[in-house]
């Protein structure tokens, strides 16, 4: 199987090259973009498994960019901004962002952040599918379908769900919530849950997440 293949947007000319050999070096293959527009180009002419977007970009911003990713489709989408507020985050979060690293950042934290997106996006290693309320969830080919018609999730949006569904009836907290979906309880803001679990409604119906107010989210038992 080939190395994953990660598309990377980055106007700096040292920090795109930098970043490129820092993921060569951790086993990713690479293809890189200067500007938001050569981003989406290079985005529609090659099959790639990841995005790791600079939020401030010439001509089509990181944001803007990220939003017509996931209009398009389900690639994961990791952003990289020199901010580090909780305002930023949701931003990201809000235009579709799976994730997001701040500068300067570690070689090896990136690489986790892109194997944990590629995990979520590959499913579980056992095949099965779920029937929850009336969504019907291939997990190992992380697909949705509501009442029979096809669900565009991204990666963290599924991941949302699926800790929902699995376990179901059971009141999550948003530091819960982060800890199984992003992997840690302390990382970003935990109102970008809040965010996320605002999209997932959107997508799946409101009323198959419930809010716990001052305790987090549950789904009902199916």
């Amino acid at each position: 199987m080939d190395a994953p293949l990660v598309l990377l947007v980055e106007d700096d000319d040292d920090l795109r090259t930098t970043t490129r050999l820092v993921l060569e070096a951790r086993g990713f293959r690479v293809v890189t973009a200067a500007d938001g527009e050569s981003g989406w180009t290079a985005y529609l002419t090659r099959p790639v498994d990841l995005a790791v977007v600079d939020v401030v970009l010439p001509g089509l911003d990181g944001l803007r960019l990220t939003e017509r990713i996931r209009a398009h489709g389900e690639l994961p989408v990791l952003l990289l901004t020199a901010r580090d507020l909780p305002r930023d985050q949701v931003v990201g979060f809000d235009a579709g962002a799976d994730d997001y690293v701040v500068k300067p950042f570690d070689g090896d934290v990136l690489e986790a952040r892109l194997r944990a997106l590629l995990r979520r996006r590959g499913g579980g290693a056992a095949a099965r599918v779920v029937e929850h309320g009336g969504l019907r969830i291939d997990v190992d080919g992380m697909t949705v379908e509501r009442d029979g018609v096809p669900v565009d999730l991204s990666a963290t949006e599924f991941g949302l769900l699926m800790a929902f569904v699995d376990r179901a009836g059971v009141v999550l907290s948003r530091g819960q919530l982060l800890e199984i979906v992003w992997g840690s309880a302390t990382w970003g803001d935990p109102h970008v849950i809040d965010v996320t679990v605002q999209r997932l409604r959107a997508k799946i119906g409101a009323d198959r997440v419930q809010t716990v107010r001052g305790a987090g989210y549950k789904t009902a038992r199916s």
